[in-house]
């Protein structure tokens, strides 16, 4: 599935022009269970390995195959994730019940941010503007005028919570230089400052702000690697390879008393649904792939005033 963005959307080392996604539809029984995956682009992964993946395991799983046997059966990535999420919607379309009856949560709406792609300052503020109606922004950022750019974005948003995402584009030398105007400044959270596997020197930082992982924890075995040098965990059911992981992440992290964070890898509504239920669970929610689109899927999710977003329905999943 390609679906083009509204305009392109920039983030450090990256831009994306299209959504570019695998989905998987499951029958059994007249039911049907679907799962979209847009795959971890840092780590190589398109559509044609997705799909490589997927083909390399349809013997076992038209054979059936259970959520527990396919953890083994394929890595973490896109290609897992949309197999997950499929089975999980084919579960709750079999037994007839919403995933949240499935799970025992008594589901909430949510409050997403809505994302700033890069630009000059005076464009990054105006992009700001046009989100007036959400109260939560995420602000990509790079090494190029960070303080500039938000500075900018401020003073045309006072009144926002902004979150700020470098996608590994600092040093620590950066951060730590960066710190007094981004208290100044009133930054909420700082996600992914350093590069992954280069973040070791956090342990030591002594920070108002608290710091979020993203790229630099993928899955559960990652989780236990890096929890001491964040704060914040950024949960994407691209990176842990679906909802069955990414559960455990936040059991474990909620163990150890971690703010948690749902993310996206840009992505329609049927993305964003089951990483509405990771979202019951965060301090932070992203979950605004769809607002980056020209156009969604049916039955997409409603993106209503103040940030808030409406729980799916079970025509588009779970």
């Amino acid at each position: 599935m390609t679906l083009p963005l509204e305009r392109p959307f920039s983030i450090t080392g990256h831009t994306f022009i299209n959504l570019e996604a695998v989905v998987v539809t499951l029958t059994r029984d007249g039911h049907v269970g679907r799962g979209e995956g847009d795959g971890v682009y840092y780590l190589g992964e398109s559509q044609e390995s997705m799909l490589s993946q997927l083909e390399s395991v349809r013997r076992q799983v038209e054979a059936g195959i259970s959520r527990a046997e396919l953890q083994d059966l394929l890595p973490a990535g896109g290609a897992r994730n949309a197999l997950d999420c499929a089975l999980w919607d084919l579960e709750a379309k079999s037994s007839g019940q919403r995933i949240w009856n499935l799970l025992g949560i008594q589901p909430k709406t949510l409050t997403t941010v809505a994302t700033v792609g890069m630009g000059t300052p005076e464009e990054m503020a105006a992009r700001a503007l046009e989100f007036a109606r959400y109260p939560n922004l995420k602000i990509k950022l790079d090494n190029n005028e960070p303080i500039g750019r938000l500075d900018a974005i401020r003073a045309a948003r006072p009144d926002a919570t902004l979150v700020i995402d470098v996608n590994q584009g600092w040093e620590y030398q950066n951060l730590i230089d960066y710190l007094p105007d981004l208290e100044r400044l009133q930054v909420a959270m700082i996600e992914q400052p350093l590069r992954r596997a280069g973040d070791e020197r956090l342990v030591e930082l002594e920070s108002s702000i608290p710091i979020g992982a993203d790229e630099s924890c993928l899955t559960l075995e990652e989780y236990h690697q890096v929890k001491n040098r964040y704060q914040v965990i950024n949960i994407k059911l691209d990176k842990t390879g679906g909802l069955t992981e990414a559960l455990r992440i936040v059991e474990a992290a909620r163990t150890d008393g971690k703010q948690l964070m749902v993310g996206n890898m840009t992505g329609s509504s049927l993305s964003m649904a089951p990483a509405y239920v990771i979202g019951q669970f965060c301090s932070f929610v992203d979950i605004d792939g769809p607002l980056l689109l020209d156009s969604d899927i049916e039955h997409g999710l409603q993106y209503l005033d103040a940030g808030v977003v409406g729980l799916p329905t079970d025509q588009l999943w779970g």
